[in-house]
């Protein structure tokens, strides 16, 4: 097998590994009980090829780390501040509710700023910046990219399902709720790195 042919089966199968069951997958499975699957599925492909290449820039060319604790603590403020908005709720006419339906591009800049966030410092990032250490960085950065959105697209699959079958009231508090759950993650997470 050749090195990109390596780099590329190798990084797939350890990033889709990584993020099974891993926060970003459950971000998806969220954003997938509100937005059209599409939208959600560009904003996680967008948000992970741009920290994918954050990641193989920093494990191929200088083998640093970034200042991921405070990073951590941002997101992580931001996801409890999602998951508030969450629980307060808009109300949309009829009107509105179709146009928002129309509308793919919010949902492609919310999905794609919270999975960038997210995903800055996580252990997805973490491993893609060990493999480019190994690895070529191409054959990285395609491989990590796509393990992580075909993982998420299962995700998205079951979000697209569950929001078909389960009351709007069920969805708003559970999204309210994973969004706390990630954002109590992610700030635990950041102090443990900044301690």
């Amino acid at each position: 097998m050749n090195g990109f042919v390596a780099a590329l089966v190798l990084s797939f199968g350890v990033i889709f590994v990584a993020e099974l069951g891993d926060k970003s997958q459950l971000m998806a499975l969220t954003f997938a009980t509100r937005f059209k699957p599409w939208p959600v599925l560009v904003g996680i492909t967008a948000a992970t090829a741009l920290v994918h290449a954050v990641s193989v820039g920093i494990g191929y060319g200088l083998g640093a780390t970034l200042p991921t604790g405070w990073i951590s603590l941002i997101a992580g403020v931001a996801f409890l501040i999602f998951g508030a908005w969450t629980l307060r709720g808009d109300e949309l006419t009829e009107e509105e509710k179709g146009k928002a339906e129309r509308t793919t591009g919010s949902a492609i800049l919310a999905v794609g700023g919270a999975f960038f966030l997210a995903e800055l410092g996580d252990k997805t990032m973490l491993a893609t910046i060990t493999l480019a250490t190994q690895h070529g960085w191409f054959g990285t950065w395609l491989g990590s990219t796509l393990g992580m959105v075909v993982a998420d697209a299962l995700a998205i699959l079951v979000g697209r399902l569950l929001g078909r079958h389960l009351p709007e009231k069920f969805i708003k508090y559970g999204a309210a709720v994973l969004f706390a759950i990630f954002g109590i993650w992610l700030i635990v997470e950041g102090f443990i790195k900044v301690l």
